[in-house]
């Protein structure tokens, strides 16, 4: 199984809706590492690092979001810096 690191920017209603708090959550679940945080722009930006297999069902998740959560699109773009350190809820920027 390899490993997989992308940063993601979910678009949509997402800020408001416990969306960071929920990606926290799921990716703690999966014990990936990475951050989460929101962007003054509107929407939520993260990276997430793991397993190829597991990175791809969250992202999956990603497009669903936590109820309350209406989103219109989720960028994700391959990183080559994984995280290795847990996955952490980042100050707004």
């Amino acid at each position: 199984m390899s490993d997989r690191s992308v940063h993601v920017v979910i678009s949509g209603v997402v800020q408001g809706v416990g969306y960071r708090a929920w990606l926290s959550q799921l990716a703690d679940a999966y014990e990936l590492g990475g951050w989460v945080r929101n962007r003054l722009t509107g929407e939520v930006e993260a990276v997430l690092s793991g397993p190829s297999e597991v990175v791809a069902e969250v992202l999956r998740e990603c497009h669903k979001g936590p109820r309350g959560a209406r989103v219109s699109s989720v960028h994700v773009q391959e990183s080559r810096h994984p995280v290795t350190s847990p996955f952490e809820v980042l100050d707004t920027n």
